[in-house]
C-alpha cells in the first residue's frame, strides 16, 4: 500500500485522485501554480506545495520542481493525471530512478505507443488492423506525392510525435500536397519539437470509437468495452458516451478482443485506451494508445460501476486483476464544460465564476473544481468540469442530460452549456446517426 500520493496535476482530475485515495486510506499531494492556489484540489489535499509561476513550463511541466515537492513531502508515488507529462517517458524514469512509484506504464511503454509509426508497427505485427498507409516517416515532398498516388485520395497527413489536431493535414487532390505538406511539418515542429510526419489513407465518414483496457504487472490484460468519442470539434473531443449507439455485439467482441491483443503485445500495464477509426461499413482501424486515463473515464465507470482510479492505483502497487473483460449494462454519456463561448467559435472564456449552481438528481455526476468565486486562469485548459448522466437507456440518459443542462448554472464566465442543450435536442445525434464530421454541419441558434 502506498503512504502518499503525489498528484502532479491540477484541476478536476487531481480532485478525483484525492478522493478515491482517500478511500483506499492513502493521504495525497496536491502540487499547485501561483495561478491554482485557490483551486479545489489544494484545499482537499492532506498537503499542498507550491511549485512555480502560472506558465504550465514553469509548474506542471517542471519535473526538477515535481520531484522536489515529492521529496520534502515523502511521497513514495506519483499519479500523473492525464495531459501535462501523464505519458511523459523521462518523468516515468526519472520517478523510478528515485525510488517513487510512477503510477503508469513504464518508460519503454509510453515511448513504444508515444511514437505513432512505432505504435503503427507494433500493433500490426499483433494482428490489429491498422489504417493503410506508408511504412515510416515521410522522407521527403516527392515522396509523399508518389505514396499519395499509391493509397489514393484522400490522404491524411499526421505528425508522428502529434496529438490534439496538430501536424494534421486532410489532402483531397494532388494539387493541394505541397501546401498542405510544408504546412503540416512546420506546424508539428513548431508543437513538438518534431517535424516528422506519415501518411495514411482517409477514412470517410469515420467514427471515433476507443476501448478502455487494463493490464498489470503479470501479464494479465482485459477490456472494459467502448466509448464513443465522435462528437468532436477540431479534434478536441465534446461528448463521450458508452455504449455506442453505433456498436454491434459482434462488433465489440472484434474491436475488444484486438484492443486486448495490443495491450499484450506491450505487456502494458495499467489502465490505458486503444483508439480506433470506424468507418460507415463498421471496419475499425488502429489510431493511436492512450497510455493514461482519460477525460472520459467516467463514461465507462459508471457504466460498469468500477472505479478506474483505484484500479490504477491498485495495478501500481502490484496488485493482479481479475483479466476478465467487462460489459455495460447501463448508457452514459459525458459534456465536457468548458469555460468557452460557443457563439463565438468557441473562443476561450477565462474569467471569475460569480454564481454556480450544479445539477444533482438521480442518474447526474459532476466532476468538477470549481465554486462560486473562483477564477479560471487563462493558462490552462479551460474545462470547468465534467457533466455526466447514467440510465437504462441512451434516450433516458439524454433526456437526463437535457434536465441536468438545464439546471446547470455558471454566471460570470461564458459556457458550453448552450451548445450541449441543442445538442442533446439535435434529432440526428439523438437517433445516433452521427460521426467525427458531425459539427462541421452544425450551427448554434
Amino acid at each position: 500500500m502506498f503512504k502518499k500520493i503525489l498528484i502532479a496535476n491540477r484541476g478536476e482530475i487531481a480532485l478525483r485522485v484525492i478522493r478515491t485515495a482517500r478511500e483506499m486510506g492513502i493521504k495525497t499531494v496536491a502540487v499547485y501554480s501561483t495561478a491554482d492556489r485557490d483551486s479545489l484540489h489544494v484545499k482537499f489535499a492532506d498537503e499542498a506545495v507550491c511549485i512555480g509561476r502560472p506558465q504550465s513550463a514553469d509548474s506542471y511541466l517542471n519535473i526538477p520542481h515535481l520531484m522536489a515537492a515529492a521529496e520534502i513531502t515523502n511521497a513514495d508515488a506519483i499519479h500523473p493525471g492525464y495531459g501535462f507529462l501523464a505519458e511523459n517517458a523521462k518523468f516515468s524514469q526519472i520517478c523510478a530512478d528515485h525510488g517513487i512509484k510512477f503510477i503508469g506504464p513504464t518508460p519503454e511503454m509510453i515511448n513504444g505507443m508515444g511514437d505513432k509509426i512505432t505504435a503503427k508497427e507494433t500493433m500490426m505485427r499483433a494482428g490489429v488492423p491498422v489504417v493503410p498507409g506508408g511504412e515510416g516517416l515521410l522522407q521527403s515532398y516527392d515522396h509523399a506525392v508518389g505514396l499519395a498516388r499509391e493509397i489514393g485520395y484522400p490522404v491524411m497527413m499526421k505528425a508522428t510525435a502529434g496529438g490534439g489536431g496538430k501536424g494534421m493535414r486532410l489532402v483531397w487532390e494532388e494539387s493541394e500536397l505541397e501546401r498542405a505538406y510544408n504546412s503540416a511539418k512546420a506546424e508539428a515542429g513548431a508543437a513538438f519539437k518534431n517535424d516528422g510526419l506519415y501518411m495514411e489513407k482517409f477514412v470517410e465518414e469515420p467514427r471515433h470509437i476507443e476501448i478502455q483496457v487494463a493490464g498489470d504487472q503479470y501479464g494479465n490484460v482485459c477490456h472494459l468495452s467502448e466509448r464513443d468519442c465522435s462528437i468532436q470539434r477540431r479534434h478536441q473531443k465534446l461528448v463521450e458516451e458508452s455504449p455506442s449507439p453505433f456498436m454491434t455485439d459482434e462488433l465489440r467482441m472484434r474491436m475488444g478482443e484486438a484492443a486486448r491483443r495490443g495491450a499484450s503485445a506491450i505487456n502494458y500495464e495499467s489502465v490505458g485506451t486503444v483508439e480506433f477509426l470506424v468507418d460507415k461499413h463498421r471496419n475499425f482501424y488502429f489510431m493511436e494508445m492512450n497510455t493514461r486515463i482519460q477525460v472520459e473515464h467516467c463514461v465507462t465507470e459508471e457504466v460498469i460501476n468500477f472505479d478506474l482510479i483505484k484500479e490504477q492505483i491498485k495495478i501500481a502497487m502490484g496488485e493482479r486483476i481479475s483479466g476478465k473483460d467487462y460489459y455495460p449494462s447501463m448508457h452514459a454519456i459525458q459534456c465536457r464544460i468548458n469555460a468557452e463561448d460557443p457563439y463565438n467559435d468557441f473562443r476561450p472564456s477565462p474569467g471569475r465564476i460569480t454564481s454556480l449552481n450544479q445539477p444533482g438528481g438521480h442518474g447526474v455526476r459532476v466532476d468538477s473544481h470549481v465554486y462560486a468565486g473562483y477564477v479560471i486562469p487563462p493558462y490552462y485548459d479551460s474545462m470547468i468540469g465534467k457533466l455526466i448522466t447514467v440510465a437504462q437507456t441512451r434516450q433516458e440518459a439524454i433526456q437526463t442530460m437535457y434536465r441536468a443542462l438545464s439546471e446547470y448554472v455558471i454566471e460570470g464566465v461564458k459556457t458550453t452549456i448552450p451548445f450541449h442543450l441543442q445538442l442533446m435536442q439535435d434529432e440526428r445525434f439523438r437517433s445516433g446517426d452521427f460521426n467525427t464530421k458531425f459539427l462541421e454541419g452544425f450551427t448554434l441558434k
